[in-house]
């Protein structure tokens, strides 16, 4: 599956910087405008004197021309000074002493006042203030609506375009089946009248149901693109707001730009944020989601006819969507998204790889077999590590090495080379990983070891991975066993090296994990003798979260048999763990005694150690260092649990 870039949607405008820079550009001269007008308005021509000052200056010759206004004299000394001054009422000598003393003045004529001029002046800062508020106001309602301060029950779909970014059935790799099943919608969107003609109607809903990352979005998008009509997007959680009505009126812009663009396809994300069961939540039957829910409904299947849209969504929960969606008449079909297999994972892997510069020895099926329960992102994750672990490393190619090094960082986690461990610390961890391995190795039913290691990763130690030969789709009751007693591993070999009361907390996990095994096969998977093949727990994606148990009504009897059914299973397997221990007891010091040598094995190397009692390793020559009590010991051979032939997980 290929990742492109999304497209932008179109006839959004200019760019929010440009737009940002508009209005708080246009706030700077507004303001600049005030200041300058105002100051403009009590600024006078030259300097302010006194009207008996002017009269003794014009009777000593000093004044030179003078303008006579109503309200203010102007005039010119001899010096060239301006000065202004505010006449007296009723002076009527001033004229003839301007005569005697050869004074030229003139007349100013009284200036009208601009009406619409002092309006704009006195109303300009309420403007103002009202501008930046509404601009306020516009920003933080901005999430509430397309039409800005007002536009709540604007719809917030994105029409994209195949103009700046455009995928097609060519970037989805690993589905097949739902890509078929979805081809005949894109048909029908490029030749309606080949349906029509026989009476067909084209399914009015697609429900994509998947887990995360399978490529739910991408097959929507690729819908699109081969069809060539619009493509509006939204996520479920979009519609709902606080406020009651909100959600149901973006429903119905929605759909009105829809049948403005039609024939196109409405790609829902997310649906379950708004399509729950309706009378599950904790409000009443008027709230804001359940009134959302009911106008999709409406708008998909209502009196009035939507010819030529199409509705799309993408869930991973779709056992808590309301009945009323799933019917005929909306969505449909239901197209499971699943993950991919082993063919599957190696189409992906080839789509992701055109983007890197692949060394002559990357092999995209190793790959693939090595990453069961990989999505479409995971393995689209899976090439950027080994592209920036190459691109770290100042490699011009990304070699097999690198996606073995990215495979164990993704599925084990970081290596954290810079924990100081004591050399008890790191005895112990090497007992307890090489306790895990050894019962693996002598489990018939246990998937074979990928690597072991007592480096610590992520939140770990050390680890022992398994990867299975193949693709497994459901777990047989030998096989779960196997996992208890691979579980109880590490935990019996500190008992059996170390002593009782030398067990560390470092088996927290493998208890965690053999305990919830356990309460599964007793209370889901009917595999108790005592409590027969009857579900006392369900699984339940709803409101208690993905893949938490939900417990049903049941007496004390019934979980007193629960609980001692489940600690059976749990010691069973640590008494197996103890048996196979005890008895290879000499294989154990010896896969411990090489981990702490070389710190990192593979699968391969430790069914060498196992069966020659050495590892050849070309850059560690000095071989394992062997316990005395070891050396000379039989060791039986123990290849029968690595796979056969090419099809065991390749080692990094």
């Amino acid at each position: 599956m290929s990742q492109q870039n999304d497209p932008q949607p179109q006839g959004d405008g200019p760019n929010p910087w440009v737009k940002q820079l508009m209005i708080w550009g246009g706030i700077f001269l507004a303001l600049l405008l005030v200041v300058t007008m105002f100051s403009n308005a009590g600024q006078t021509n030259g300097a302010a004197i006194r009207y008996s000052d002017f009269r003794a200056a014009v009777a000593e010759g000093e004044v030179q021309e003078v303008q006579m206004g109503a309200e203010l004299i102007t005039g010119t000394l001899k010096n060239g000074e301006a000065f202004t001054t505010v006449p007296v009422p009723n002076d009527v000598e001033i004229t003839k002493l301007m005569e005697d003393n050869d004074v030229r003045f003139t007349g100013k004529q009284r200036e009208g006042q601009n009406v619409l001029l002092f309006i704009l002046l006195n109303s300009l800062p309420f403007l103002l203030i009202l501008g930046i508020a509404f601009f306020a106001l516009r920003q933080a309602q901005k999430g509430g609506g397309a039409g800005g301060a007002m536009g709540f029950g604007k719809s917030k779909a994105k029409l994209l375009t195949e103009r700046s970014g455009k995928v097609t059935f060519d970037d989805v790799a690993g589905i097949d089946e739902a890509r078929e099943e979805l081809q005949e919608i894109v048909e029908f969107l490029r030749d309606p009248q080949r349906f029509s003609k026989l009476g067909g109607q084209i399914p009015k809903g697609a429900l994509l149901v998947g887990s995360p990352g399978t490529g739910k979005t991408l097959l929507a998008r690729a819908i699109a693109g081969e069809a060539g009509v619009p493509f509006f997007t939204i996520s479920g959680s979009d519609f709902v707001e606080m406020f009651v009505g909100v959600g149901a009126s973006r429903v119905r812009d929605m759909f009105e730009q829809a049948k403005k663009n039609a024939p196109c396809i409405v790609f829902i994300d997310e649906i379950d944020a708004v399509g729950r069961s309706r009378g599950n939540g904790l409000g009443n039957s008027n709230d804001e989601r359940e009134q959302t829910l009911n106008q999709l409904l409406v708008e998909m299947d209502g009196f009035e006819a939507n010819e030529g849209i199409i509705i799309i969504a993408a869930t991973n929960r779709p056992d808590v969507l309301d009945p009323a969606l799933l019917r005929p008449g909306r969505f449909d079909r239901q197209v499971v998204v699943p993950i991919p297999d082993i063919d599957g994972r190696e189409k992906i892997l080839g789509v992701h790889m055109k983007k890197v510069p692949l060394a002559p020895d990357v092999n995209p099926r190793v790959i693939a077999r090595g990453t069961p329960g990989f999505s479409g992102a995971d393995l689209a994750n899976l090439v950027n590590e080994a592209a920036l672990l190459a691109a770290r490393r100042n490699k011009r190619l990304v070699a097999m090495q690198e996606f073995e090094d990215a495979k164990d960082k993704v599925m084990m986690g970081a290596e954290r080379r810079s924990m100081v461990m004591t050399d008890d610390e790191k005895k112990m961890t090497a007992y307890h990983e090489a306790g895990h391995a050894i019962v693996s190795v002598f489990e018939p039913a246990s998937d074979p070891i990928h690597k072991a290691t007592i480096i610590p990763r992520g939140r770990a130690l050390g680890m022992v991975m398994r990867l299975p030969e193949r693709d497994s789709y459901s777990y047989h009751r030998d096989k779960m066993h196997a996992n208890l007693s691979v579980s109880m591993g590490g935990r019996v070999a500190e008992e059996i090296i170390f002593g009782h009361d030398k067990v560390s907390s470092g088996a927290s996990s493998d208890i965690q994990y053999a305990t919830n095994l356990a309460r599964s096969m007793v209370t889901q998977w009917g595999m108790s003798d005592k409590l027969g093949p009857l579900q006392y727990e369900e699984q339940s994606d709803g409101y208690l979260g993905m893949g938490a148990a939900q417990r049903t009504f049941r007496s004390g009897e019934t979980n007193q048999l629960i609980d001692s059914e489940i600690k059976g299973l749990v010691e069973g397997a640590h008494q197996r763990a103890t048996d196979i221990l005890k008895t290879n007891e000499d294989q154990l010091h010896l896969l411990a005694q090489a981990l702490l040598e070389y710190e990192t094995l593979t699968g391969d190397e430790i069914k060498a150690l196992l069966d020659n009692g050495k590892i050849e390793r070309p850059d560690a020559p000095r071989g394992v260092t062997v316990p005395p009590q070891v050396r000379g010991s039989t060791i039986p051979k123990a290849g029968k649990r690595f796979g056969k032939g090419d099809e065991a997980p390749q080692g990094a």
